[in-house]
């Protein structure tokens, strides 16, 4: 079913590029471009946060991580953050591995350095209140009007979905079921409203991350016996499942995560390469990312509820595919839903070491590039 393809994102990125003047091209035309279009204020702003979350972290430790359950100052919705320590692995699948693609390989040797990971994906309780507020927004997210800029508090300045047109769960649950149907902008710029709430840096996972969390030390696969797997993961041998489950409903992983094969399939911050792993460099290769340098597909991983056991394999990779958008009637299509992936979602994560500034303003600004 989930073949890569393109989707192709039409409009302006969020306040970020709101006040920046056209130069002949609207859209930048990779990742750095993208950075150095941020206004001042806004620099400024993640700067901020960049100190106090210097301060914060100054002391702590790989050693001294621990798992904690935190909740998201604007709502008092809890989100639950499992420690993964660093380590090394061998990312991708060997030859002989049944099912596997071209893409999944040559293995690589891939050290990682520590960070948390939400031990649920994202639910609609922690998401909605992102996507749904009383203060009206322009296309792009940014603030309608400029007495709204008055008294506001950083979070508030992220940009910020559109209300949407339709109910986006689709009949299939809210409360306790995981947020689906979002963009990787969305994605991104719900992990800045997250970041600026708390004073901690959150994001999407790299590939390489999310594959070193899901295997969870294991090898095979999957990280449970391949005969088990319906005990783990919500997915469909025979194509008749019509909706996700709520998330935690299946056994976790060997570190503690749930629903990382299955449920839904989550976004990952990498852009897609067939080639990624043997562009790749060192031995092992350190904290790799294939950085998005154009629009097109993003990683995604995990397979969803709607798959066959083989699309939820540990390394199993996918990207966006232009259907899902098909029944959005916007034109230019939203850069903020994907009305028909109802198996889309993503989990963030937390790094322990601090990104430098432009690390984080990359890790929040960069899903609108030229095609």
């Amino acid at each position: 079913m989930h073949r890569p393809e393109i989707l192709v994102l039409v409009g302006i990125l969020g306040s970020s590029f709101a006040s920046v003047p056209a130069r002949g091209d609207t859209y930048p035309k990779n990742a750095d471009e993208a950075i150095a279009r941020i206004p001042d204020e806004e620099r400024a702003r993640v700067a901020a946060l960049r100190e106090r979350i210097l301060k914060s972290a100054a002391k702590l430790e790989g050693a001294a991580m621990e798992d904690y359950v935190s909740k998201i100052p604007k709502t008092g919705v809890p989100y639950d953050m499992v420690a993964i320590r660093g380590g090394e692995f061998l990312m991708g699948s060997p030859p002989e591995e049944p099912k596997r693609s071209d893409d999944e390989g040559p293995q690589v040797r891939v050290r990682i350095s520590p960070f948390w990971m939400a031990r649920f994906e994202t639910t609609w309780d922690q998401y909605e209140p992102f996507t749904i507020t009383s203060v009206p927004r322009k296309k792009d997210g940014s603030l309608r009007y400029p007495k709204h800029f008055k008294n506001s508090d950083p979070a508030d300045l992220v940009s910020a979905p559109t209300i949407p047109y339709t109910e986006m769960d689709f009949g299939m649950g809210t409360k306790g079921y995981p947020a689906i149907c979002m963009t990787h902008h969305a994605a991104n710029k719900f992990c800045e409203w997250l970041s600026f709430q708390t004073g901690h840096f959150y994001r999407l996972p790299t590939e390489a991350e999310w594959e070193y969390a899901c295997r969870a030390g294991t090898t095979g696969p999957y990280s449970c016996p391949t005969e088990k797997l319906d005990q783990f993961a919500a997915f469909d041998p025979e194509q008749v499942r019509v909706r996700y489950e709520k998330v935690g409903s299946k056994k976790p992983n060997p570190w503690g995560l749930f629903d990382m094969h299955g449920n839904v399939m989550e976004w990952c911050l990498d852009q897609y390469r067939a080639d990624a792993y043997a562009t790749w460099k060192g031995d092992p290769v350190v904290d790799p990312l294939t950085r998005p340098m154009k629009r097109e597909g993003r990683v995604i991983r995990g397979g969803s509820w709607y798959d066959l056991p083989e699309e939820l394999r540990s390394a199993r990779r996918l990207h966006q595919d232009s259907d899902w958008q098909g029944a959005d009637t916007d034109i230019p299509k939203s850069f903020w839903y994907l009305t028909d992936a109802h198996w889309l979602g993503f989990r963030i994560v937390r790094p322990l070491a601090v990104p430098s500034l432009d690390e984080m303003l990359h890790a929040w600004n960069n899903s609108f590039l030229v095609p």
